[in-house]
């Protein structure tokens, strides 16, 4: 086991596909009704509760090589599809793909101005006798928007500047990545505001967005301490004995990502932040109060990447160079987006991902109070394995548990609670999110690696979960 070395991230993910094609095999098919609901101004597809129904499976030798469609039976996942579920995975996620290459390449043209240089210098020098400081400001800043704005994916291109950032104050590359992890993911998970989490979540379960807030800033306080104070102490062990880093051998170079050498802050380049900043704060605010998606984020950061361009006293050529140059930058971590969403793609065609729900929520429906509880939470974490994505998480689970915690005696507000601990939580150590994998991809860090620095805080930050969702229960929240 010390020797154990996960293969390159598209060889893991395609194994995992593989391994849920075979399950598709073993595991009964069957399926929920589905129907549409007009949730806050938005049509969205919703499961209907009690009303799964077993479909046969239909075996043959063209099924399993070719696929096979038989009307009332299911097919398991065939040898082709298999191959298959790599571009449809890319298809499904195209949006996603398409906007980690172009936010990804804005960041490279701004570095190539010399802005972010400029920039980081200065505040390494600012803070250069007290580091911690700097590295607790970053965190919560990051950790708040996640919490309240739900930044995810818009944070991958993000990954050089924080490895730059771990080199020079004398961390090593898995401090870096996690500088920036940990707070998301955490942030993510304690979701005080976060739309893409609690805002549908209380949506679908008819609750009024915002409400429960209490408990979740307490949350937000205690997952917040407990992430800086595991991320520094790792950061402190490496620095001071650089033997006990993760990556022993690993030369920290960073060449691929340009150069980050020192230059003085000009004025151009506290415009081009300035103007970089109000525009991603503005974004953010319209994903949150106009409901826009990736397809206008994208289009309005290129639309930020012409201004900052013309800002710099960029021409066409040169800024057409940086953004390629980004570009290329960011092929692996888009890529790694779209073949972990091939995984979902057999589940759902080999039709078991509803079956693993339905016997789920029987076996919940059984249990006491707290025990079901935090049962859902344990399912929401297995679920988002099988679908790595909240809203898509929520769309399928929330109409399920929602009257299923009716008929338990759990509050509505408790079920949304177990749901957003059991998605976030768990996107910080699943290999199926795309996110997670494309900023260790960004930043070479081996998933081993990476599961190795996480998995005590991931057990540390459940067990946290689960003391929270009982005085949830206690106290009838």
């Amino acid at each position: 086991m010390k020797n154990f070395k996960i293969p390159h991230v598209f060889i893991f993910l395609f194994g995992i596909i593989i391994l849920c094609s075979i399950l598709t095999y073993l595991i009964p098919s069957g399926s929920f009704e589905r129907t549409t609901k007009d949730y806050g101004g938005k049509t969205r597809t919703v499961v209907v509760p009690n009303s799964y129904k077993q479909i046969p499976k239909n075996y043959s030798l063209k099924g399993a090589i070719v696929g096979e469609e038989i009307e009332g039976k299911s097919t398991p996942v065939s040898v082709l599809g298999v191959l298959e579920a790599i571009p449809k995975g890319l298809g499904d996620s195209a949006v996603l793909v398409f906007y980690v290459f172009i936010i990804g390449a804005l960041i490279t043209l701004i570095q190539h101005t010399g802005a972010i240089n400029a920039f980081l210098f200065k505040l390494i020098a600012k803070f250069q006798n007290k580091p911690k400081q700097l590295i607790f400001l970053i965190y919560i800043t990051i950790f708040s928007a996640s919490s309240f704005m739900g930044i995810a994916s818009s944070t991958i291109a993000f990954i050089p500047v924080f490895l730059f950032l771990s080199k020079k104050l004398g961390y090593d590359r898995v401090f870096g990545a996690a500088l920036l992890i940990i707070p998301m993911s955490l942030g993510w998970t304690s979701g005080v505001t976060n739309p893409f989490t609690v805002q549908i979540a209380q949506i679908i379960a008819e609750l009024p967005i915002g409400s429960g807030i209490g408990l979740r800033l307490i949350l937000f306080i205690v997952l917040a301490v407990t992430g800086f104070y595991f991320l520094i102490r790792y950061g402190e062990k490496v620095k001071k004995t650089p033997s006990k880093r993760l990556m022993k051998d690993d030369s920290f170079g960073l060449e691929e990502f340009g150069s980050f050498e020192q230059v003085p802050l000009k004025r151009k380049h506290i415009f081009i932040l300035l103007f970089f900043v109000v525009a991603y704060i503005s974004i953010l605010v319209a994903v949150q109060t106009i409901g826009w998606g990736l397809t206008e984020m994208s289009a309005c950061f290129i639309g930020t990447t012409i201004v900052i361009a013309i800002i710099a006293g960029m021409n066409g050529d040169e800024a057409m160079a940086a953004y390629t140059k980004g570009l290329q930058i960011m092929i692996v971590p888009a890529l790694v987006v779209g073949v972990a969403r091939g995984i979902s793609v057999v589940l759902q065609e080999g039709m078991i991902i509803d079956t693993l729900i339905q016997h789920a929520s029987v076996a919940l429906l059984s249990m006491p109070k707290i025990a079901a509880a935090e049962g859902m939470f344990i399912f929401q974490s297995g679920l988002n394995f099988l679908i790595p994505s909240a809203s898509g998480q929520a769309l399928v689970s929330m109409p399920l548990m929602t009257p299923m915690s009716d008929l338990i005696g759990i509050s509505r507000q408790t079920t949304v609670l177990a749901f957003i601990l059991g998605d976030g939580l768990s996107n910080m150590i699943i290999p199926t999110n795309g996110v997670l994998m494309a900023m260790i991809g960004l930043a070479k860090v081996p998933f081993e690696k990476w599961f190795k620095l996480v998995l005590p805080l991931f057990i540390i930050s459940t067990i946290i979960a689960f003391i929270f969702i009982a005085i949830a229960v206690g106290v009838g929240y």
